[in-house]
Parts: C-alpha cells; structure tokens; sequence
C-alpha cells in the first residue's frame, strides 16, 4: 500500500487546500496519472501518482486545508478485481464429495466476511467518516439522498438525531436563527478561495507595514502610438508578436531604475537589499485572482523579447499553468488598469518591493501646446506607489518624470535601455 503526501511545493509554503479530487476511490490510476489538484496561495497544481494501482482511500475531501507532507489518500497494488474465480475454474473436477462439504463452512465464512468488508467500505466522504467515528456510528447504517449513494457529513449529523435524547435548547436555536435573518433580502454566500484569502491577507499587511504613498503624472502617449503605428506590421513580420505599449513602459522602467536604484530594493530588518537585477513583475488579472508573473533579466531583452515573454505568461496565468518559479523573486512590479478602463488609480505594493508602476487608460484631452494652440493628445495618468519608509519624496517624483520623458521621446529608450 503506498501513501499519497502533500509534497514540498516552494520555500514559502506550508500548505494548501484541495480544489478537486481527479480520481475517486475504487478508480485504477496509472504510476504518474494525475490524481488532485491542490490550490495554493499562488497556483493551482496537480498531484500525480507515484505509482499503479487502485485508488483506495480518501483522507481529505475537497476544500480542505492540507500540510505539506501530510497523508491525505492511499494507492494499492493491482487492478482492483478478485482473480479468486479464474483459479476455481482451473481447479480439477474429481474433488470427492467430502472434501467439497468440508469447503462449504469455509466458503461461507469468507463470504460473510466480504460482506463485513464491504459494509466497512461504504463510500463517505473524509469528514463525514470523521464525525461517525466521533459518534459511534455505522456508516452502513446511514440513509443518504445522494446520487451516488456517498455519505455526506449532513447525513451523519441528520442520522443521529432522531436516537439523541430531546433536550432544549432554547439559547443556541434562537442564535442560529438569528445568524440566517441578518438580511431580509436574498443572498448567496460563497467561500473565499485561498487565493483570494491570501490576496486580501497580504494587501492589508503591506498597508499596515509599510508607509505606502503615491505620486502621479501624465504622458503624452502621441510618440509611442505614432512609433506602433509605423513599425506594427514589419514588427509583426520580423518578431511574430505584436508590438504593444508594455514593452515600452518596461524599457522606461528599467532605465528609470538604474537612475533611481532604491525603487529596485527591498527591506531586510535594519538593512536594505539593493537588487542589482531587473526582474520586471506584471500584473495579470486572472479568473481565480490577480497574479504577478515575473519577465526575468527584463534589461537585457529587447522589445521584442519582453513583448514574446509577457504574452506566454498572460496567456499561462489565464490557463492556470504558472509555475510557482515564475511567480517568485521579482524586484519591482507594473500593473495595468487601463485595461479595463481605469482612468486613475492608487496601486498596492506587492510586497516585499517597494515600488510599483501604476498605467491607465489612454484618454484623448485637450492640451496647452503654447500660451495660445491646443490640441487634443492621448494621454495617461500614471502613478507609483512606493515605501516612504526608504524613498523619499524626491526619488519617487525624479523616477516618475524620467519614465514620462522616455515615453514622450521613445528613442531615448534605446540609448538609456
């Protein structure tokens, strides 16, 4: 029999919460099938079985908390089927009478125990075998409604009412009550799934340890969507992705970083970690949650290659393919609302960065060319929030207006990149 362990997932994480289970007890699994998944604080992954056999038992149910290292189901060796029936039938016909009468008590004894062992094997979930054995009850013995004949923790708990002894309780039912009358109006209640439950953890930590503050500007995105528009299609033909606005802000963030090396730092007890690297994280609204994939060594790829490497990420965090290695060690983060039409915004730091760039929506106004001519520009705000606690007020600002001047003159990215 082989045990089924939460394995070691990352450094920075010690458990997880079973999304699914693939497989269902008495299912034959093959060696690297895979049997869950399990949703961590960062990604979903998948667990496989480390060799053949029938799935036989089911520790931890779906939505349940699980630690690495933990046994949450176990695997037997074989195809799960008796090959008893198969050697009777091979075995010779001139067995005398005696012999055959002296089996029969035999024959019965092994069948009334199959029957124990198949009453001992009714199909419940891991919570509600817990509770029956907390009371005392036979599992066989438990009505069920479900389809499929599974025991359910509420079958367990509605089972055992009807044998309790009636006692009132008249201070507990009026608080349940109570509890159910909250709203007068229908609501649907939904559990939080641990992505989001580390998401809201971590964005109110960084707010409570860090002293967030946030400056703003605007560029004129003329000179960009001008370069876009002459350079698209032989971009396209040349690099076989599309040229985009995050390879610009990218390019103009690394180069701002380099001027202004504390917003490329982080916070280690009384010392300061200056990162020597340019690992850009960007922001990626995802259906179980936002993530932060990381583009590696973001200074040394061209604008092509950070376009090709943040469509594979984007497209691997809607697909839930990331891995936790590209989720990890970012130095500094862009988050783009303008995506959904955010005009203006205040970003949270991804925490332990202490800077993030904030884009927005690209909005036509009107603008002061001289005291007398304006014309209508696409603009857009940008913001960075960053950790006061290390950089000042005139660090930040200088970061911002150098990001808005290579923007504004996009072939200064190829010298300052």
């Amino acid at each position: 029999m082989a045990e089924i362990k939460v394995p070691e997932l990352a450094e920075s994480i010690s458990e997880g919460t079973i999304a699914q289970w693939l497989k269902q007890p008495g299912d034959y699994v093959e060696q690297g099938e895979y049997l869950l998944e399990l949703e961590t604080d960062k990604v979903n992954v998948e667990l496989t079985a480390e060799e053949s056999g029938v799935l036989q038992e089911v520790l931890k149910d779906s939505g349940d908390t699980v630690q690495v290292g933990e046994i949450i189901g176990t695997i037997t060796e074989g195809a799960g089927e008796s090959s008893a029936p198969a050697s009777e039938d091979k075995a010779p016909k001139s067995e005398n009478t005696k012999e055959e009468k002296q089996a029969e008590p035999a024959a019965q004894q092994v069948s009334q125990e199959a029957q124990e062992e198949s009453k001992s094997r009714t199909v419940a979930s891991p919570s509600a075998r817990k509770l029956a054995r907390e009371k005392g009850i036979d599992l066989s013995q438990i009505p069920t409604g479900d389809p499929l004949g599974r025991v359910r923790k509420q079958d367990v708990e509605a089972y055992e009412k009807p044998s309790a002894k009636p006692a009132p309780q008249p201070k507990q039912q009026p608080q349940a009550q109570k509890s159910q009358q909250d709203f007068e109006k229908p609501v649907e209640v939904q559990k939080m799934s641990r992505r989001r439950q580390t998401i809201a953890k971590r964005l109110v930590e960084v707010q409570q340890t860090s002293a967030m503050l946030t400056t703003f500007n605007e560029v004129d995105m003329t000179a960009v969507m001008n370069v876009r528009k002459r350079r698209k299609d032989q971009f396209l033909e040349q690099n076989e992705v599309k040229l985009g606005f995050m390879s610009f802000f990218t390019k103009a963030v690394v180069a701002a970083l380099k001027k202004f090396p504390l917003l490329n730092a982080e916070i280690q007890g009384d010392e300061l970690i200056i990162k020597k690297f340019y690992d850009v994280g960007i922001a990626v609204a995802a259906n179980e949650g936002l993530v932060v994939p990381v583009v590696r060594d973001a200074d040394r790829l061209s604008f092509a290659g950070i376009e090709r490497e943040i469509g594979e990420l984007a497209k691997k965090a809607r697909s839930n393919k990331l891995t936790l290695g590209e989720l990890q060690g970012g130095s500094f983060t862009i988050t783009n609302g303008g995506t959904f039409g955010s005009l203006l915004s205040t970003p949270i730091l991804n925490s332990p960065q202490v800077g993030i760039l904030g884009m927005h929506k690209i909005q036509l106004r009107p603008v002061a060319i001289d005291e007398e001519r304006f014309e209508n520009r696409p603009m857009m705000y940008i913001a960075l929030s960053y950790d006061h606690r290390i950089v000042d007020g005139k660090e930040a600002v200088g970061f911002l207006v150098t990001v808005k001047n290579l923007l504004e003159d996009p072939e200064q990215l190829l010298l300052e990149g």
